[in-house]
């Protein structure tokens, strides 16, 4: 059953704030939205997410005007409102987007590098890799552009010198999926304290992805 949209306000303040509590979000870094009839529900600019309520989230259309009048509280939609709309305009198979700072995978983003299939987990983000997409300023449509590129069959990329953006069929899907990311990141960078780690081959990584399909893993 769907749920309403109180209940999906309620979702979103509780999910933001577990982004804080499983350490993957800072301060007011970091946004959530889901995809509710005519556009999306999105978190506040510059509201912290332990002081957010339910009536500080925004509803807007994919083009970012408000569909129902401002509340007294005078919120505006995250700066990154354009990243979150063209997503679920353009993925109508995804149903939130998570976009967060986490250090682990943003250490990765400032250099440009994406996660390779060193572990069998990466397939969790819908393919052989983790990709990085180059940088642009934040809440630009240019942003937006690169990311819908690196998202291209993906579920999960890096946004070089910025964090990382997940999508999901729910928002804890997405939410579980932003916490794989940092701790393949976070396995990564302690692989490559050794050297480059070897890398699995595309036919293993593809076993993996029609296995872990046939477990409905990470769905």
């Amino acid at each position: 059953m769907a749920a309403t949209e109180q209940e999906l306000r309620q979702e979103l303040v509780a999910t933001a704030r577990a982004m804080g509590a499983a350490g993957i979000n800072q301060g007011t870094s970091g946004n959530l939205s889901a995809r509710i009839p005519a556009g999306l529900l999105i978190t506040p600019s510059g509201v912290p997410y332990e002081a957010m309520a339910p009536g500080d989230l925004l509803a807007i259309g994919y083009d970012g005007q408000p569909l129902a009048p401002p509340g007294a509280s005078g919120r505006r939609p995250s700066s990154e409102w354009r990243l979150h709309a063209d997503l679920l305009r353009r993925r109508p198979d995804v149903e939130a987007v998570l976009h967060c700072h986490s250090i682990q995978a943003t250490a990765l983003a400032c250099h440009g590098r994406p996660i390779p299939p060193f572990h069998y987990m990466v397939v969790i983000a819908g393919g052989a890799d983790i990709r990085c997409a180059p940088y642009a300023t934040f809440g630009s449509q240019e942003l937006s552009d690169l990311a819908l590129q690196a998202l291209e069959d993906r579920r999960a990329c890096l946004l070089a010198q910025h964090g990382q953006v997940c999508l999901g069929g729910s928002l804890a899907q997405a939410l579980r999926l932003a916490i794989e990311v940092e701790t393949l990141a976070h396995m990564y960078l302690q692989a490559l304290q050794l050297g480059e780690p070897p890398q699995l081959s595309m036919e293993e990584m593809g076993r993996v992805a029609e296995r872990m399909a046939a477990l409905h893993y990470g769905r």
